[in-house]
């Protein structure tokens, strides 16, 4: 009768040879489809088209006909802040520039924007304050929620 340490050994062998056999499986394979003459052209065509799909899926987000009410806030926000900016008032138009932030559909563009025409400080500012209008904004809605379920 075999002993447990021999057993264990035997079973320890067993799954190194199994690993060392599909690791070349997968090493031949690799081999093999890197010798396809259509897998470079395959992978070429894939690379091409992400950059396209990525951009349609941009223009399905901002459509103009479709959110006509959501880019006319848009752009009255943006008014107000620049209005509110060029009148020294910082913190009224950061306020501003904020909430068009919350209703723009691609507010990383919009950011790298505000980079290059906001003074640096006026930038920092904003940059500080938009974790506390989003705050706000999800209690404003939360609330707004709330009274809509409240059948009083």
């Amino acid at each position: 009768m075999p002993s447990v340490r021999s057993l264990l050994g035997l079973l320890a062998a067993a799954a190194a040879c199994g690993g060392f056999a599909f690791l070349g499986y997968c090493i031949y394979l690799d081999r093999k489809r890197r010798g396809d003459p259509a897998f470079k052209r395959r992978l070429r065509d894939k690379r091409r088209a992400e950059p396209q799909k990525a951009e349609e899926r941009g223009t399905q987000l901002w459509d103009p006909t479709k959110n006509k009410k959501l880019q006319e806030l848009f752009l009255q926000e943006v008014r107000m802040g620049e209005l509110w900016l060029s009148r020294g008032e910082h913190r009224m138009g950061i306020q501003y520039l904020g909430n068009a932030l919350l209703v723009c559909e691609q507010p990383r563009e919009l950011l790298k924007v505000f980079k290059h025409t906001l003074p640096p400080k006026v930038f920092e500012m904003l940059l500080h304050k938009i974790p506390l209008i989003c705050q706000q904004f999800e209690a404003d809605m939360n609330e707004q929620e709330r009274l809509e379920d409240d059948p009083d």
